[in-house]
């Protein structure tokens, strides 16, 4: 069985690894497409590096100045060209990035089995470009494998067949839980003069935040009284520090005191930095699961989440972006006021990869 795997950005490569290894385990010729979509080597290489992830079979260059549109046609015309090189049986995509949906469209178009992991997720908020996305790859998915019982209740709302939907649990914690006692040798603290549990992380990177200024400034004003009070720790995306200077905002960021801007760390010196915090800020999704299991209080810097698991039985505060509210509940959280769940997801038992490789290799051996 020939199966090629397609990542392109930091998540896929943490959704990917368990996978691989698992393959290992099988007689599957694996191949590993990388797209290029994350291309510096703090978002990319060093994460490859680090997760044991073997070198691309092909590794192509996305260029940075890229608009969404020349992206999105530039990731369809690549990936279809190794698809037709490789002649793969089986298609993989993780997460909802647009080297993924490239890559479904693409092996859909040729007649190619399909494999979504992480299918499922809803938002309900289709301003956001990777909700779109979601629902694009889970429409011509062949497998959809889901993180959480929600994913399956939308799947079978949106007409998606029963035999084709699969609850597996998590790929991401199965990476997290393999390397968590690893990243405590981390001394990522020390780097940025910071103590346990009295400071917080921060993570920032989607449109609806960086991308517009006045939005921008608000999660800023926010920044600036929390920093007040605690320490921030903010591995800087290179999105948000394009806009930073975009926006002419810098003088801003420069006059808070306890903002500890760094470079985007590797997974290792991230992982012990949330783990270590007394809570994290952030708008990214991964991050809401991953507090979820190392049980760090995490305030969601959006108004909804595609993940309802992380908010019913885990760390997640959905807070929004109304200044008055994010403040509020980090002060209460500074000031232990707040008793906030610790049960861990059905299935995220680092034993996703084993249940997906089961169902789509076994059969055929």
């Amino acid at each position: 069985m020939k199966i090629l795997s397609v990542v392109g950005t930091r998540p896929n490569f943490m959704k990917i690894a368990p996978l691989i290894e698992e393959f290992k385990k099988h007689e599957v010729e694996h191949i590993l497409i990388h797209t290029g979509q994350h291309y510096s080597p703090q978002m990319s290489r060093f994460f490859f590096e680090e997760l044991g992830l073997p070198k691309p079979d092909e590794h192509l260059v996305c260029k940075p100045d890229f608009d969404v549109d020349d992206q999105r046609k530039f990731f369809r015309e690549i990936i279809r060209a190794q698809l037709e090189k490789y002649k793969p049986d089986l298609v993989v995509v993780v997460g909802d990035v647009n080297s993924t949906v490239a890559a479904a469209e693409e092996a859909y178009g040729l007649g190619i089995t399909v494999a979504h992991v992480e299918a499922g997720l809803r938002s309900f908020d289709k301003s956001m470009p990777e909700e779109i996305n979601r629902i694009r790859i889970d429409e011509i998915s062949d497998f959809l494998f889901t993180t959480e019982k929600s994913g399956n209740e939308n799947l079978l709302k949106e007409g998606i067949s029963k035999e084709k939907i699969h609850f597996v649990g998590n790929v991401m914690i199965d990476t997290l839980l393999k390397h968590k006692e690893k990243c405590n040798s981390s001394d990522i603290l020390e780097k940025l003069n910071l103590e346990k549990g009295n400071y917080c992380s921060l993570t920032l990177h989607r449109p609806s935040n960086v991308d517009n200024k006045e939005d921008f400034e608000n999660i800023l004003n926010i920044l600036e009284k929390i920093q007040e009070r605690i320490k921030i720790a903010f591995p800087i995306h290179p999105r948000a520090r394009k806009n930073i200077e975009r926006f002419n905002l810098n003088e801003k960021i420069k006059n808070m005191k306890n903002l500890v801007i760094t470079e985007p760390l590797g997974y290792f010196d991230f992982l012990h930095l949330m783990a270590n915090s007394k809570f994290v800020l952030t708008d990214s999704g991964g991050i809401q699961e991953e507090t979820t299991v190392l049980g760090v209080p995490c305030i969601t810097l959006r108004k909804n989440t595609e993940r309802p698991v992380t908010v019913d039985q885990g760390t997640n505060l959905l807070v929004s972006v109304d200044k008055n509210k994010v403040t509020e509940k980090a002060f209460e959280i500074m000031n232990n006021k707040i008793n906030i769940s610790n049960k861990i997801p059905e299935l995220w038992d680092g034993k996703a990869a084993e249940r997906i490789v089961d169902i789509l290799v076994k059969p055929l051996e």
